[in-house]
């Protein structure tokens, strides 16, 4: 497989600091201390966190649900990245997946029983093992 790349440059101190986050092949997303804390315009780390296990999520349930035989025709997936205080800092403590998804033939049984086991499985997921993922999927009809 390949190596995926990721850069980011900060300009300033922490209060009147900004920095750009840049994907190698996507364009750059502008971040600070008041798009990560206060809800100003621009990005932050835990959206790209929450973009990247939504689209490893998406791509891998695509995998899961082909091998049982069943071919999705569309797979909608976000992620609520939390960050809390934790003693002197913070800590990204639990990310909600929630997906919705149309699969021609699909039971529910069947379906859930494979969404959880690629939130499980989904390399983004793995490297995230130390957050709670929770996962809410149903079946668009």
């Amino acid at each position: 497989m390949g190596i995926s790349k990721g850069s980011a440059q900060w300009n300033g101190g922490l209060k009147d600091g900004q920095g750009v986050m840049k994907p190698a092949h996507a364009p750059e997303a502008p971040f600070s201390l008041g798009t990560r804390f206060e809800g100003k315009q621009g990005s932050n780390p835990e959206e790209l966190i929450g973009a990247a296990l939504s689209g490893c999520f998406s791509m891998a349930l695509s995998l899961g649900l082909e091998t049982a035989g069943l071919k999705p025709t569309s797979i909608k997936t976000s992620a609520d990245v939390q960050l809390d205080k934790q003693g002197a800092g913070f800590a990204i403590t639990t990310i909600a997946l929630t997906s919705e998804a149309i699969v021609p033939g699909a039971s529910d049984e069947q379906f859930q029983k494979i969404a959880e086991e690629t939130k499980k499985g989904c390399p983004v997921s793995k490297a995230l093992a130390g957050v709670n993922i929770t996962l809410k999927a149903s079946l668009a009809r």
